[in-house]
């Protein structure tokens, strides 16, 4: 088992919420986080005043699965969430020792 973890622009949530429940995969969770990358920010004009944002809003999503199907997860985020521009995000990877469904006391796989 593998937790996929996401970090992509919030408007493409929901793209890629409908693009992995099209492959099967029924649970996720969406968490607001802030950050930057490579880009370091940007700055914005507000009311002819000259703003540095450093931090970038963005969602990070987890997604807990089997195995044998993280290669699809990767790739099906990856494609929903691509604009081609700056700032897309990225996708990690972890190893997931043990899940348990707490209503069931299912375990593993079963738990997800």
């Amino acid at each position: 088992m593998k937790i996929v973890m996401a970090i992509i622009k919030p408007f493409k949530l929901e793209e890629v919420r409908d693009a992995l429940t099209g492959i099967g995969v029924h649970g996720l969770t969406v968490t607001e986080v802030k950050g930057y990358g490579r880009q370091k920010g940007h700055t914005e004009i507000y009311r002819g005043a000259e703003y540095a944002v450093s931090f970038l809003p963005k969602l990070k999503i987890e997604v807990a699965v089997a195995s044998d199907l993280v290669t699809s997860v990767i790739d099906t985020i990856a494609g929903a969430a691509r604009t081609g521009q700056i700032g897309d995000g990225k996708i990690f990877v972890m190893p997931l020792e043990k899940a348990v469904r707490i209503r069931t006391g299912e375990t593993d796989v079963d738990a997800l």
